[in-house]
């Protein structure tokens, strides 16, 4: 991996990238590939998913000098009943404390929908939870990044499919601690991308920004992302454009795939490290 002075070296790969790793194999094996970077995914640390518990992820996290772009995920705020969006808000604010705590910089929102309910409802209470979230987060020193998904996730797993939609959510709170992330397997298609990213730099709402493949024939809806160079987006031509507008974060790598995932993670990491060179 290239370590010249440039926004490109800044790459950062998410931990459920390599899913099979533990959060001590992922710090050991990125550190020792040199990469600068990791964003946390919360299996790692949610003891009833086999993580490590808070306490013992931060210290291996700061012990291990790599920078953490962000913990992943919050959100999933609309839910049918007053009682479970409360919830829904108290868990938001232990992971704004929880990114705190691993020196993260945002935590990822993927906000969340509810089969059956109206999306411009969904997309309200996704606004109220955010507001509800946002001074705790600025208190905390942790910025929240929504992050659109594709809109086959607009069922159960997102209302905000499109840059629009969060940067309007965005401009209604105008609040420093709430902007986007934009990943690329999710916003690639989208004929207003370019402004709306555009609208992002100069709004100072550009948190975050993914990068992976859309596969042609995808065979699966979550788990059939490609590595860059595996599929139709334009990586390079992202990369340079968010570049352009002055985004100094971290690109950061966000593969699901279960064929990725069979294979020896290793050589798999070293893969990753020169797809990510072949699509600066």
């Amino acid at each position: 991996m290239s370590t010249e002075n440039s926004v490109f070296s800044k790459v950062a790969i998410h931990t459920f990238t390599n899913k099979p790793w533990n959060l001590e194999a992922c710090i050991a094996h990125y550190t020792r590939a040199g990469v600068p970077a990791m964003s946390v995914w919360r299996n790692l640390i949610d003891p009833a998913e086999g993580g490590v518990g808070i306490e013992e992820a931060t210290k291996r996290v700061r012990d291990s000098g790599l920078a953490i772009p962000a913990l992943v995920r919050g959100g999933f705020f609309p839910w049918p009943t007053v009682e479970e969006r409360q919830n829904a808000i108290d868990l938001n604010r232990q992971y704004v404390d929880e990114a705190a705590a691993l020196g993260a910089e945002m935590v990822v929102l993927v906000v969340g929908a509810v089969p059956g309910l109206d999306l411009a409802e969904a997309r309200k209470q996704v606004r109220d939870g955010i507001a509800a979230v946002a001074d705790h987060a600025r208190d905390a020193g942790v910025k929240l990044a929504i992050e659109p998904l594709h809109p086959m996730y607009a069922a159960d797993k997102s209302c905000v499919n499109r840059m629009a939609e969060a940067r309007e959510i965005c401009e209604a709170l105008q609040h420093p601690a709430v902007g986007i992330a934009a990943d690329v397997y999710h916003i690639w298609w989208d004929p207003d991308v370019e402004a709306e990213l555009r609208l992002a730099a100069e709004q100072n709402t550009l948190f975050g920004f993914h990068i992976c493949d859309w596969r042609v024939n995808t065979r699966h809806l979550l788990t059939d992302r490609g590595l860059m160079g595996d599929g139709c987006i334009n990586v390079a031509k992202f990369r340079r454009l968010v570049h352009s507008l002055g985004f100094e974060g971290y690109h950061e790598i966000e593969v699901f795939s279960e064929d990725y995932w069979a294979m020896d993670q290793e050589k798999y990491l070293e893969l990753i490290l020169q797809r990510e060179e072949a699509c600066r």
